[in-house]
């Protein structure tokens, strides 16, 4: 049985009216998922125990952005000498 995004969202209200947070929390994810273009029975099927939600920042805008990590044996270049800088052959 496939139901819309309307039905699924009135399901999802009376979830969280009955504070059961889970049930409201996997139809709040099949919606997303009909939204994103999966198709009823797909989203029905799909497994979304695996799925974490970004935590929102601690000290505001953009800190929950994802840092990237670099790649194993990546070693950052060596900083320039601070008593070298404006010393080059060329006059301006």
């Amino acid at each position: 049985m496939s139901m819309t995004i309307a039905e699924l969202h009135a399901a999802m209200e009376a979830a969280a009216a009955a504070l059961d947070f889970e049930e409201a929390g996997r139809l709040r994810d099949r919606i997303n998922l009909l939204r994103g273009g999966a198709t009823a029975d797909e989203a029905a099927a799909a497994d979304l125990g695996g799925l974490e939600r970004q935590r929102p920042g601690a000290m505001g805008l953009g800190t929950s952005q994802q840092r990237v990590t670099p790649p194993p044996g990546w070693t950052p270049p060596p900083r320039p000498d601070p008593m070298t800088r404006g010393r080059g052959t060329r006059r301006r």
